[in-house]
């Protein structure tokens, strides 16, 4: 509020909650609560896919007997093109719009915008420019239409209303070089009046309730163009009208063409404006259906019909469009002076105010939704043909060995170990009987020792690594974990060999080889003794 006189109080009669801002804000509130969240894309796939990979793998099972077959089913059901096609597709097409000037708040916007069927438009600021426009000039006899426009803007150039803007706007394209007036006055509702050239210019209302013939002319002619009218009079008497519209958008044509085209098959009208007014602008654009004379409340009622019939889209401007645009499926916002409740409620925003970026939003999410069933559809019949070559057999999953035939394994090389224990301690006993030299005990000693190890005790190492180990690596899922262990059956089969070559070397032991013999069996002793210790704790605790 702005007091250009004298001091005033002012008593404030109610709060900001109940004003009318505070009004339309709260009809949109509850609005965007009762309105329904969108159901996603990957979630309406995923509602018929899941139960029916569920029933291809009980069916392969139930019919076939084999557990293994609902394995591989299940396994081929691949969630991929839901977890990844669809989003890349939509966060894409986000991007895209972003582009192209409208901001997509989250990607539920940009889907539901792909699958709209409706779109309710608001009329003023929306498919109209939103500002006033002088169309006609009319004039009384003996003046012309350049001095009527003349002596309006003369008055009207020092006024902050949306109507002398207007006028000035027209003064100053039609190229007119504007005095200012003198003692310009204006009065709310009825215009304001100053002096040109010592006449008295008054604009807005006429002055008189009498109007002379030419004048009811001009009254006819507003009401055949369905335009408002401003009175421009001199001395109290009428000297010119100026017809007012609001003119529709141009192109504002060619974008509802471009909806219909992405898929759009009903557009309606939305305004507060008078139905004679709204009628017009609904032929010239070949709108489905309009409401006229609309409220902010009226304007959410009728979204609600159109979304009970299909997916709905809403665009305005406006803080009395804010209701309806938190209603639809999808709201997009355009950017304006007024706009801030707006864009506030909206899902989508028009970033540089022009309609013909709703067609583009709309062109990018239809294009986006396309691709996401598209890649979503691909992969999911894909995974389907996977599921029933599975569930005939043809595609088995990589199968472990039975439980059974591991439990048999650890347990066959458990048994063995008691079994070799004789030739450990023939190992022990051989290398204690050199301690006196190279006796003939001795040397029987070392000779049978050799015999079993090399018979017995080695054989089962080489096994253990084809049989046992690869066992082990599968059960514990880890190729590298028998690698040391693998080691270990190098050193014994190392040990075992160079007593072999002692014993090949000479038909008795001789002194000299007493101590390398000790060495060499007290080493494959304790290598024995600690690599049958690590298998025994680490591996056959395995079995059941």
């Amino acid at each position: 509020m702005v007091n250009a006189g004298e001091a005033a109080e002012l008593t404030a009669t109610a709060t900001a909650d109940e004003s009318t801002y505070a009004g339309v804000m709260c009809l949109a509130e509850q609005a965007a609560a009762e309105s329904a969240p969108v159901v996603r894309l990957a979630d309406r796939l995923a509602a018929v896919f899941l139960p029916l990979a569920v029933a291809i793998a009980a069916a392969a099972w139930i019919l076939t007997g084999d557990p293994v077959r609902a394995v591989a089913v299940l396994v081929t059901a691949t969630p991929c093109p839901l977890l990844l096609a669809a989003p890349i597709a939509i966060t894409a097409g986000m991007s895209r719009a972003s582009r192209l000037g409208v901001v997509l708040k989250h990607g539920a916007a940009l889907e539901a915008l792909g699958r709209a069927r409706t779109a309710v438009l608001d009329k003023t600021g929306t498919v109209t420019a939103g500002q006033p426009t002088i169309t006609s000039v009319l004039a009384a006899p003996n003046y012309t239409e350049q001095r009527v426009l003349e002596l309006s803007a003369a008055v009207e150039q020092l006024s902050p209303h949306v109507l002398a803007t207007a006028v000035v706007r027209a003064a100053r394209l039609a190229g007119l070089r504007v005095a200012p007036a003198q003692q310009v006055t204006e009065q709310p509702g009825i215009g304001a009046a100053g002096y040109v050239q010592g006449a008295r210019i008054t604009v807005g209302k006429p002055e008189s309730e009498v109007l002379p013939p030419w004048a009811k002319a001009a009254v006819r002619r507003a009401e055949l163009d369905m335009a408002s009218t401003i009175w421009v009079s001199r001395d109290g008497e009428p000297i010119g009208v100026l017809l007012v519209r609001d003119e529709i958008r141009p192109d504002a044509a060619r974008t509802l063409r471009r909806l219909r085209s992405a898929g759009l098959q009903r557009i309606v009208l939305l305004t507060g404006d008078r139905l004679a007014n709204a009628q017009d602008v609904g032929i010239l654009l070949g709108l489905d259906d309009l409401s006229a004379q609309c409220s902010p409340a009226d304007k959410v009622n009728r979204v609600r019909e159109e979304r009970a019939r299909a997916v709905t889209l809403m665009v305005g401007d406006g803080i009395n469009d804010a209701p309806a645009l938190a209603a639809a499926d999808v709201g997009i916002g355009l950017a304006g002076r007024d706009a801030t409740a707006a864009a506030q409620a909206a899902d989508a925003v028009i970033t540089d105010g022009r309609i013909a970026r709703l067609a583009d939003a709309v062109e990018a999410a239809v294009r986006a939704h396309r691709i996401a069933l598209q890649s979503a559809g691909i992969g999911i019949a894909l995974s389907l043909v996977a599921m029933v070559i599975a569930a005939v057999g043809w595609l088995p999953p990589v199968r472990r060995r039975p439980a059974e035939q591991i439990e048999q394994v650890l347990q066959r090389f458990a048994a063995e170990h008691e079994q070799l224990m004789p030739a450990r301690r023939a190992v022990r006993q051989a290398a204690d009987d050199l301690s006196e030299g190279p006796t003939a005990q001795a040397e029987q000693s070392v000779r049978r020792a050799y015999q079993l190890v090399s018979e017995h005790l080695l054989p089962h190492e080489l096994a253990e690594d084809r049989e046992l180990y690869p066992v082990v690596a599968e059960l514990l899922g880890d190729p590298e974990v028998t690698q040391a262990m693998s080691r270990g059956h190098m050193e014994i089969e190392r040990h075992i060999r160079r007593l072999g070559r002692h014993l090949s070397t000479s038909d008795s032991i001789g002194p000299d080889q007493v101590d390398d013999l000790r060495a060499t069996l007290y080493g494959l002793d304790a290598i024995l003794t600690l690599h049958f210790a690590q298998e025994e704790e680490d591996y056959f605790t395995l079995t059941g």
